[in-house]
């Protein structure tokens, strides 16, 4: 999910490239998705049936001053970027494989301040603690990691709002990823 997105078409291409059939999901695809829905999300996970992984790059939040965030700026940024996520957790449970895994994606955000980026340091923080706390519990051997990922270097255009911080390149969030699906860590923010 996320698929046309930077983070997501790095991960897609990259699992691509090693082999893996990915089914590159977004709001504009076919199939589609729309992550504030959870029937939306039903709904694809029906049409896509059984999978071995589920990765997720999505969520949007606002980018204000932390004086000028209200509850509804907090309230979208949750909806989109955390519940949207844990929505294919909750889903997806039954329609990945025994041994299969799923990856959600949080950012720098939740571990270095960034001005006007607190309400994503909340999503991120809550995805990451919700990673951590929910590996124990996956039943049939279901993996579950958190790839949180620097601004990139293939995204100049954010990187002033980053300042002072290093950009990853692509193919090292590219390996987090594959070590998200392939690997046999769970439980883990798999930070770059």
């Amino acid at each position: 999910m996320g698929a046309s997105g930077h983070v997501g078409g790095v991960a897609r291409g990259e699992l691509q490239r090693r082999g893996h059939e990915v089914i590159a999901v977004s709001r504009s695809s076919d199939p589609a998705v729309d992550t504030s829905d959870p029937e939306s999300i039903r709904t694809l996970l029906e049409t896509v049936g059984d999978v071995d992984a589920i990765v997720v790059a999505v969520g949007s939040v606002p980018f204000k001053p932390v004086t000028e965030l209200t509850r509804e700026d907090y309230t979208a940024g949750f909806v989109s970027k955390v519940l949207g996520q844990l929505e294919f957790v909750t889903q997806g449970l039954d329609r990945v494989r025994d041994g299969g895994s799923i990856t959600l994606t949080t950012g720098v955000l939740s571990r270095e301040p960034v001005p006007a980026a607190s309400a994503a340091a909340l999503a991120n923080g809550a995805v990451e603690s919700f990673v951590i706390s929910a590996a124990p519990e996956l039943p049939r051997g279901i993996r579950i990691n958190a790839v949180s990922p620097n601004v990139l270097a293939n995204s100049p255009h954010y990187h002033d709002a980053f300042a002072g911080m290093t950009p990853v390149t692509d193919e090292a969030v590219a390996a987090a990823y594959v070590r998200s699906v392939e690997g046999n860590v769970t439980g883990r923010v798999l930070a770059v």
